[in-house]
């Protein structure tokens, strides 16, 4: 008789690993949304282990919801911006196993739930300190007495929520009584006859402004909003840190002061899209002795305001004055003069300023973090040698649409610590001066060539070579771009956003060479370029799985390419513009198949031949469906192009 030996399984050397070395691990995965995934399947403690570290979650939809958060039983955050359909259903099933660990959620995407669910949440989930309701236009005072409940609540963004009135603004300061920052901006109602009623107005401004704590308050298109509402800021809000009061226009520099009385600790003022920037205007905001940021984009300018505001005592940080009619040289210049610890300068579309403010700005600012001047056109492309010579500590610079060239690229170079620059619609640049930059900083995440024709392959090589996290890149309508680009980007491993519409030498060759490469890709743009087919999109269906906007438009790409995306399972966005081998029937099995679709553009044509069901059940699960009647037309000159925008203009 035989006795059978029982064979031992072999040593998981993995689960030897402590917990706290797992969690160690764990910590340093954040890049990757997919890496933890990857994480948790090696074997079942690494699975255990992953569950309960897990604290942050964003599920892509919301059927498998409650299933999903049981695995998860420590998190603290719920990010629903994937999911467009969150029913009352689905925040029960959140407060229900979520409870008390809750602490921040996030709605700004999502439809389809009612105050009843938010009442459910907020009862279950006590601990509740931030909540996002932006965009939620259906939401009603009942929603904001719901909310009202919240009473450990520190955050909230009520932005665009149309149909909450002064009396539901009025129910959360009364019951929140803990809130620091709070979102108001467009909060507009409108009326069963279609005529538009303001629903915040100063009613609601004492009991937001009596919360003890607030530090952050945006009334951002709050119309109501005027002189005498601000008054009631002489009674005190001593704890307010920064105010956004853009596009209201009812608001002077006599409601303003009394900011200079009731404020004591307002470091940022926004007043975009406001009253005329005068010596009036300056004297009163002068008074605030803590202020450090003041933004007056599209306002109306004066010169003796922007002299008002350089005889400050205060040394300001940062100055915006983008789109700001009446900037001249003389001004800017005794502005930025006076503020010599400026870290932050904004001069877009200052059309009128010249290598005179450039000289003041760069022998005075020498600080500057971060400088944006789009379209100054009349700046030379000799000042752009200033900026590299004397603003060394630049991370952010916007030289879109402007004269500068390579000899200022090569000084620009110099700015060792650039994560940001865009040198949209810039003519005179060319592959010589790129090379600089990506020799020289490293650093560089973002890179905008937009239009700037003199870009070829091998400028995009010496980048994707120097700027290994490069995040974001944009090579749009550079015609001589081709596959050779691509494929040196693909090294980029941290690239999610490639913009390379209008770039007809690019093929399916290079998009699989993207795909392969970089795995976190979120935005991808390849507009009319006409030779990428459907064997493109097979890669990026399997390696590109954070893929979530796509524009395909005038491409090669058939109903074929489009169902392998479904593989895609948090795809949103997706732009559809003139596939001319694309059928009704198989254009609808890729809407069926694309769950997590939140937004489509078509062409009009597509409207009567598909079923009236289909879009039903589309718009049902969270879809808003575009229509467009664009016809092809013939791509421009650059400079052809820049000339009828600047008509346009």
């Amino acid at each position: 008789m035989t006795t059978m030996k029982r064979q031992k399984s072999p040593c998981n050397n993995f689960d030897l690993l402590s917990e706290e070395l797992i969690l160690s691990i764990l910590d340093r995965l954040d890049s990757n949304p997919l890496d933890k995934k990857s994480f948790s399947l090696v074997c079942k403690s690494f699975y255990s282990v992953e569950s309960h570290h897990r604290t942050t979650l964003k599920p892509l939809r919301s059927d498998h919801l409650k299933k999903t958060l049981t695995r998860y039983p420590f998190v603290t955050h719920l990010d629903f911006s994937l999911c467009p359909r969150i029913t009352d259903a689905s925040l029960s099933a959140a407060a229900s196993v979520c409870g008390g660990m809750l602490r921040s959620v996030d709605l700004s995407r999502s439809k389809f739930f009612t105050h009843v669910g938010l009442s459910g949440l907020v009862t279950n989930c006590s601990n509740l300190v931030q909540i996002d309701l932006s965009n939620a236009t259906e939401l009603r005072d009942p929603a904001a007495a719901a909310i009202g409940e919240a009473k450990n609540l520190e955050r909230l963004w009520l932005a665009r929520c149309k149909g909450i009135t002064d009396m539901g603004i009025g129910c959360i300061a009364v019951g929140c009584r803990k809130l620091r920052s709070i979102n108001l901006k467009w909060c507009l109602g409108v009326g069963d006859l279609g005529v538009g009623l303001i629903a915040i107005t100063n009613k609601c401004l004492p009991s937001i402004l009596k919360l003890q704590y607030l530090e952050n308050l945006v009334l951002e298109g709050c119309f109501g909003i005027d002189d005498d509402s601000l008054a009631v800021l002489k009674q005190g809000c001593k704890s307010l840190e920064t105010l956004d009061m853009s596009s209201c226009q009812n608001v002077s520099h006599v409601g303003l002061s009394s900011l200079t009385s009731g404020t004591g600790c307002l470091r940022q003022l926004t007043l975009a899209y406001g009253s005329p920037v005068t010596p009036a205007l300056a004297d009163t905001l002068q008074r605030l002795s803590t202020l450090q940021s003041i933004k007056l984009d599209c306002c109306p300018v004066t010169c003796s305001g922007l002299k008002a505001i350089g005889n400050w005592c205060v040394s300001l940080r940062e100055i915006s004055l983008s789109k700001c009619l009446g900037v001249t040289d003389k001004g800017l210049s005794s502005l930025v003069t006076k503020h010599k610890d400026l870290r932050k300068l904004d001069i877009t579309c200052c059309r009128k300023i010249t290598h005179v403010s450039i000289a003041h700005i760069t022998n005075s600012c020498t600080s500057l973090t971060s400088l944006k001047m789009e379209s100054c056109t009349l700046v030379p492309k000799e000042a752009f040698v200033l900026i590299g010579q004397r603003c060394l500590l630049l991370e952010e610079l916007d030289l879109t649409d402007n004269e500068i060239d390579d000899e200022g690229l090569k000084s620009i170079s110099r700015c060792s610590k650039l994560s940001s620059l865009k040198l949209g619609i810039c003519l005179n640049i060319t592959d010589k001066g790129l090379a600089h930059i990506g020799m020289c900083c490293s650093k560089l995440m973002e890179l905008d060539l937009y239009r700037s024709a003199g870009i070829t392959d091998s400028g995009i090589l010496t980048v994707a070579g120097g700027c290994p996290g490069l995040e974001m890149i944009n090579t749009s309508y550079c015609q001589d771009i081709t596959n050779s680009s691509l494929i040196s980007l693909s090294k980029c491993s941290k690239l999610n956003t490639l913009e390379s519409r209008g770039c007809s030498l690019i093929t399916s060759l290079g998009i699989m060479a993207i795909a392969a490469g970089c795995k976190q890709l979120i935005k991808l743009d390849i507009k009319k370029c006409c030779n990428v087919d459907d064997t493109g999109m097979i890669p990026l269906a399997h390696f590109s799985q954070n893929l979530r906007q796509i524009n395909l438009s005038y491409s090669s790409v058939t109903e074929v390419g489009l169902l392998s995306l479904a593989g895609i399972s948090c795809l949103q966005s997706m732009n559809i513009l003139h596939l001319k081998r694309l059928t009704p029937s198989g254009l609808a099995a890729a809407l069926l198949a694309c769950g997590a679709l939140t937004k489509v553009k078509l062409q009009a044509s597509f409207k009567s031949l598909l079923p009236k069901p289909l879009f039903e059940h589309l718009e049902a699960r969270g879809c808003v469906f575009q229509w467009r009647e664009k016809v092809l037309q013939a791509e421009l000159d650059p400079k052809c192009w820049k000339l009828q925008f600047v008509d346009v203009q």
